[in-house]
């Protein structure tokens, strides 16, 4: 594949506070990278220097093989950037802004992406009349509209209803089969999980763990999270030690295990079920989601209480 974002030792400071320290990571074509970490981790800062928006204090950021500071006018028609706020006009129209961005970009107006996230019956209303997921779809719409080899997304469905997520996903999903590299900076670490090929995880300004979700996940502790809920809900009343299991919680009904040996934890715990004569409503057997082993190596204690 070939490589559209490049960050090698990328360094940016404030002052005498250090906003990244020494970050590499690379963005493939056809590819969405997840940029993870809490606020404050460095992910605005690396994008705004990315965009052209910042200067970089050591080391070198290229976009195919343009750098966004000393080259912002070739850099303006590789990359497209959708922010959890526009800028836009609250009295411009939707058919207005699509035109405006496709003239700046001199490319034919994409109304047909308009059709396409649902916006044709508002393409005469304002931009501030609105609703939220509506201003988003208009939002990545203008941003791809010169058809970009780089997508910039920060926190694109934060605050989206359930549908207006799930849209802009398959949005996504479509761009990256059409070979766009989508470089996605987000807290939500379900969407990343879903949708991410490749992450990389900031921490105080470095990079702590990098790789695709499924790798992050089995590198970490090692356990198998076992879900239960019984009727009776046993488990909340008195804890038991079972074999394998080296840690229990309770949460939202749901007895909750960390076993190194899933196939000797879950027949104790079953046979302890039965012997209480409680009622089994539930059982999930599954390996800890990108947020646990997120919190697993951002949190001291591995986050779990």
């Amino acid at each position: 594949m070939d490589t559209v974002v490049s960050v090698s030792h990328f360094r940016k400071t404030y002052g005498s506070f250090v906003a990244v320290d020494d970050i590499s990571f690379n963005v493939q074509r056809g590819e969405i990278f997840g940029l993870l970490g809490p606020n404050g981790a460095g992910k605005t800062s690396t994008l705004e220097t990315l965009e052209g928006i910042r200067h970089s204090d050591g080391g070198s950021l290229e976009v195919l093989g343009i750098d966004p500071v000393r080259e912002p006018g070739r850099l303006k028609d590789v990359i497209g950037v959708q922010l959890q706020t526009s800028g836009l006009p609250g009295n411009m129209k939707v058919g207005e802004a699509m035109r405006f961005f496709c003239a700046y970009h001199r490319v034919t107006p994409r109304m047909d992406l308009i059709e396409r996230m649902g916006l044709t019956e508002k393409e005469d209303t304002q931009y501030q009349q609105l609703s939220t997921g509506q201003q988003r779809r208009l939002a990545l719409a203008l941003s791809v509209s010169h058809q970009p080899s780089l997508l910039i997304l920060d926190e694109p469905t934060a605050g989206l209803d359930v549908n207006s997520r799930s849209e802009l996903h398959d949005m996504m999903l479509e761009l990256r089969k059409s070979g766009t590299a989508i470089l996605l900076a987000t807290h939500d670490m379900a969407e990343a999980e879903k949708l991410a090929d490749r992450v990389s995880v900031l921490l105080g300004g470095r990079v702590v763990a990098n790789g695709s979700p499924r790798e992050l996940t089995t590198a970490g502790s090692g356990l198998t999270k076992i879900s239960i809920r019984t009727e009776g809900s046993i488990f909340e009343r008195k804890q038991v030690k079972f074999p394998a299991v080296s840690q229990q919680l309770f949460k939202d009904d749901y007895a909750i295990f960390y076993s190194k040996h899933p196939g000797t934890s879950v027949p104790a715990l079953l046979r302890y079920i039965e012997r209480q004569k409680d009622t089994l409503i539930d059982l999930r057997v599954e390996r800890p989601s990108l947020e646990e082993r997120f919190l697993e190596i951002t949190t001291p204690g591995g986050g779990r209480k």
